[in-house]
């Protein structure tokens, strides 16, 4: 048994056209000039909504107010972002075999919405979001402390360069996938452990 962690925006959750939008309004909203484009998503090193609101030139002094006009947003909408065609499937196999938990920067209140819309609350054991205290590093740290005390592999599945960093940085095996906000390119620098282009070929890394 593994423990499975994954990040949740562009991993599980399709949030590509909302982070765009909302992150234009709060843009208009500061009086911020910028125009958002899945560029200032893709180009990001680390993947928050901080850097994101630096990307898009939202001064220093209103980034807090950014985070949170965003996060509001975010759980404001009518229905929760669609999941990657077929992960729903795939999460449910992994669940049996392994423990599952999610680390992000984005709220366990809207990761929780999400997971409830797509029938998925009971696969997941553990959530560390925005709310939680610590980096991503710290977070996977806990999460292997908290479910992965007999020795057990250890992964995290992401598609920013910050996951595969914050992954290496725990000395956990990485898991980068090729449908989320940045380029399969840009990933594969960093030379995670495994690369994947569907999420059935998650199944074949685990053996389900």
């Amino acid at each position: 048994m593994s423990l499975i962690l994954f990040d949740f925006d562009g991993v599980l959750a399709d949030t590509l056209n909302d982070l765009l939008q909302f992150g234009q309004e709060v843009c208009d909203e500061l009086g911020v000039k910028h125009t958002a484009t899945a560029y200032d998503l893709s180009s990001l090193e680390v993947m928050s909504f901080a850097t994101y609101g630096r990307q898009l030139e939202v001064p220093e002094a209103l980034i807090d107010e950014f985070v949170r006009r965003s996060l509001e947003k975010v759980a404001a909408k009518k229905s929760p972002p669609a999941i990657f065609a077929g992960l729903a499937d795939v999460v449910r196999k992994l669940s049996a075999k392994h423990v599952l938990g999610i680390v992000t920067t984005n709220s366990a209140r809207n990761v929780n919405l999400f997971l409830a819309e797509h029938g998925l609350e009971d696969c997941f054991r553990v959530i560390h979001g925005i709310d939680s205290p610590g980096s991503k590093t710290e977070k996977i740290l806990k999460a292997r402390e908290q479910f992965s005390n007999q020795g057990e592999d250890t992964f995290m599945i992401g598609d920013s360069m910050s996951d595969i960093r914050s992954a290496k940085e725990a000395s956990v095996q990485s898991i980068a996938v090729s449908w989320g906000h940045q380029s399969l390119e840009r990933l594969v620098t960093l030379n995670p452990d495994y690369v994947v282009r569907s999420p059935m070929e998650l199944l074949k890394i685990f053996e389900i």
